[in-house]
């Protein structure tokens, strides 16, 4: 198969399962934790400390992921990432000791980041082939995996199926996957003159970008791990209705990713960031002053809605920044919001102990205010915001 010969559409095709089964197999692994710590005889402090070695692998690799694929390309990083991050999912289910555990956890994260910098460096050369934004569709087709994993985790522990035998069947699936779609990757251009510090200072260009991401992340990590938790001790003591929150927060993230573009190209990036931070603050506050079924439900949904853009459209814009490559832009954004990611969780439950799981939801819903005063007063000159095809430029066509 001739490169040349690879339509746009059908390199958009299989990117995107590439980042549907980077999801799917991320979250195979979330599904059984409650299985693994089980096994492990792990109580709630030690698996938590385990739990610990994926972001600290990820966060650790975030400057060498950026300047691996600046230098030897996307597609080579993807490719090895890719098939080392399946290969690990198969290693975190036959792990018998906590050691090898959180050994495996660690290069989970760091093969994991190193795959985040890579395919997101891929959907953006794509996107510039495409001149317009596309690439929360991909971040789209990420939720949906995860939605999917958790569907299929459901009905395996059901019916008691191994957590071994079910990540070496999920990564079995994952790795052929890949290796049908490796050969549709875009070949980047290598940029050979940038001479850049291995470790380096994000440029004062991104600060503002980096922390959107923070404020978006330290709210996405709180709902992944808290929400559970502030329905079964805050909203209801019904078990079959404390999981319904994190699901519409999940679906709102999945649907709003699919529609991001087209808003994109009809409000630009600020007005789009500007509504994230109202979506995220309002919902948290319905969450916290309604803490029922249905409010607390629609309140989380909203929270969904709210962070599930930044992400992608922050990649969007740093990528196309004149000062760094899209790998080095991407992990430049990522070092500062990843941060968020990795405080969020543990300072909900900080100030929850200290106080309520209530006022630790209303303190997190600064970061939503933050959001929107961010996005305000960012400053992103047009050689490095991108926001597809303006109005004009569609009347002209």
């Amino acid at each position: 198969m001739k490169t040349a010969q690879i339509s746009l559409p059908a390199r958009r095709t299989r990117i995107s399962l590439f980042f549907f089964f980077y999801g799917f197999t991320f979250a195979t692994w979330a599904s059984r934790i409650p299985a693994i710590q089980q096994s492990l005889h792990l109580s709630e402090s030690e698996l938590g400390a385990v739990l610990l070695a994926m972001p600290v692998g990820s966060f650790l690799t975030l400057p060498v992921s950026g300047y691996l694929t600046s230098k030897i390309g996307s597609r080579k990083v993807v490719t090895g990432a890719s098939l080392i991050y399946t290969c690990l999912l198969v290693g975190i289910g036959f792990s018998g000791t906590v050691f090898q555990l959180a050994v495996c956890l660690f290069l989970f994260g760091s093969a994991g980041n190193m795959m985040n910098i890579a395919i997101n460096t891929q959907a953006l050369s794509l996107e510039k082939l495409y001149k317009k934004t596309i690439i929360s569709s991909f971040h789209g087709m990420w939720s949906i995996a995860g939605l999917a994993a958790a569907s299929l985790g459901t009905y395996l522990i059901g019916k008691s199926f191994p957590v071994s035998s079910h990540f070496l069947l999920v990564a079995s699936i994952s790795l052929c996957s890949f290796l049908l779609c490796i050969p549709y990757l875009l070949t980047d251009t290598i940029r050979q003159q940038e001479k850049r510090p291995f470790f380096t200072r994000p440029d004062k260009a991104f600060l503002g970008l980096g922390l959107i991401t923070f404020c978006s992340m330290i709210c996405q990590g709180a709902m992944f791990d808290w929400s559970g938790v502030y329905f079964k001790k805050v909203v209801t003591d019904n078990p079959a209705y404390i999981g319904i929150g994190y699901t519409a927060f999940m679906v709102s993230m999945a649907l709003v990713r699919f529609i991001t573009d087209w808003l994109t190209l009809h409000m630009g990036f600020k007005k789009i960031i500007a509504w994230c931070g109202v979506f995220a603050t309002v919902g948290l506050l319905v969450a916290v002053f309604f803490p029922y079924l249905l409010p607390a439900t629609i309140g989380l949904f909203f929270v969904g809605v709210g962070v599930s853009p930044a992400v992608p459209m922050v990649f969007s814009v740093a990528g196309r920044s004149k000062v760094l490559s899209p790998p080095l832009a991407i992990a430049a954004v990522s070092s500062i919001g990843f941060i968020g990611l990795l405080i969020g969780p543990p300072m909900i439950g900080f100030i929850a102990g200290v106080t309520s799981l209530k006022i630790s939801f209303l303190i997190l819903s600064l970061f939503g205010m933050a959001i929107t005063a961010l996005a305000l007063t960012v400053k992103t000159d047009n050689k490095n915001e991108f926001s597809g095809r303006t109005r004009a430029q569609l009347d002209e066509k």
